[in-house]
């Protein structure tokens, strides 16, 4: 029988890989259960558990429905599995959500209480820096700090104006591996913006943006439309990048590009 993965190499793993996953706990029984307090098991999007084992057939479809829609949305989840009877007298019903608990119904003969623990681990958002200007390396720097995976693309010779990034990429070809959302600038300017731009307005990142003034971003859109790129695609092009905050130096710049992409990825959440 081939040996069950080690639940910390399997999270260690998948998250070095940028994949998204949940950890579901078990955090409490009461009576009879198979899983016991501290059980652990990895559920991949598609619901499939990897490795671990929080229990058979009496919880896992809670969990695995409370697994989705954390991946989904972002936000942990607690379930508690018990016997019918049990959520009758609470005046609840399988499904019903109460001070932050959704519960399901045991209807295995062990009639145990159990309380699941499920959280998203989701891959760190990728921020991909096209140029090696100043503001390139001051937005790299900024977004390090901000939690953001980033990748340097720019001509191998200029990797060296990087004190510190997650990945370096030679030229401006944008990396297809990486499943995280991700945030594109082209910081290029002046030195490659005609390459970066038309390698950046390919990518389906649903943030781009244009590291230059309004009337130099027109003439390079017009460029593009010249050599055949969508005008769909353009229109979402964001220059001058960044929010307007009368933002002049290269640290002034990154802080309001990195501003706008937070504005841009929290939008939304605060209501949820």
């Amino acid at each position: 029988m081939p040996k069950q993965p080690d639940i910390l190499d399997l999270v260690n793993d998948y998250t070095a890989k940028g994949e998204a996953f949940a950890l579901a706990t078990v955090v409490r029984t009461v009576s009879v259960t198979a899983a016991k307090a501290g059980a652990k098991a990895v559920i991949l999007p598609d619901g499939q558990i990897t490795g671990g084992w929080i229990g058979g057939g009496c919880a896992r479809g809670a969990v695995l429905k409370a697994a989705r829609e954390a991946l989904q949305d972002g936000q942990p989840r607690l379930i508690s599995v018990q016997p019918f009877d049990l959520l009758q007298a609470q005046d609840l019903k399988p499904g019903s959500a109460r001070d932050g608990v959704i519960y399901a119904r045991n209807s295995c003969p062990s009639r145990g209480t159990m309380d699941i623990f499920i959280e998203a681990v989701l891959p760190r958002p990728v921020l991909c820096v096209l140029g090696s200007s100043p503001v390139a390396v001051a937005v790299a720097e900024l977004g390090q700090r901000m939690g953001f995976f980033v990748t340097i693309c720019a001509p191998r010779d200029e990797h060296g104006g990087f004190a510190t990034a997650d990945r370096m990429v030679s030229g401006f070809s944008l990396p297809v591996d990486q499943a995280a959302s991700r945030y594109v600038v082209v910081a290029t300017q002046g030195k490659g913006d005609s390459e970066a731009l038309k390698a950046a307005i390919d990518d389906p990142t649903d943030y781009l943006a244009f590291v230059g003034s309004r009337k130099k971003a027109e003439t390079m859109k017009k460029e593009l439309m010249e050599s055949g790129t969508a005008e769909a695609q353009l229109g979402r092009l964001r220059a001058p990048a960044g929010l307007d905050i009368g933002a002049i130096t290269p640290d002034e710049i990154a802080f309001s590009i990195i501003a706008e992409i937070i504005a841009f990825r929290r939008r939304g959440q605060r209501e949820r």
